[in-house]
């Protein structure tokens, strides 16, 4: 008999308090009556997988429609790099960043997308949306 010596290897794995929300930055928008649409995009977002704590790697899109605040870019940065060993579904990050960005922001919509590179065969995509009421 083969014993599985993979079994019990684990990598450390940060739990989701770890993510920074604190350093996220909003800076005013001078056109909360326009449409304007801002996109960011990044093909470096990373977090672990829960459960093994391999790493997943994403090209993530924000995108989004202001009204009265923009993020900071360097603050945004840092709080994605922030996940780089949380252990947190892909399904869930993308909400996760929704929910910090909507209310830091309070924007008229938005949209977090995430594209998860293939694993065991597998390629994710997830997408969480938010529309003002």
């Amino acid at each position: 008999m083969v014993m599985d010596k993979y079994a019990s290897r684990r990598f450390d794995i940060q739990q989701e308090d770890t993510i920074d929300v604190a350093v996220l930055e909003a800076i005013p928008f001078d056109y909360p009556d326009s449409t304007t649409e801002v996109v960011y995009e990044t093909e470096e977002f990373t977090s672990v997988c829960p459960w093994t704590g391999l790493p997943d790697f994403a090209r993530l899109v924000i995108r989004y429609v202001p009204h009265r605040a923009l993020v900071e870019l360097k603050s945004l940065k840092y709080y994605l790099t922030s996940y780089r060993n949380v252990g947190i579904l892909q399904e869930h990050a993308v909400n996760r960043i929704l929910q910090d960005l909507v209310q830091l922001l309070q924007p008229v919509s938005m949209v977090v997308e995430a594209e998860y590179k293939e694993r065991g065969g597998i390629k994710t995509k997830a997408i969480a949306r938010y529309q003002k009421e």
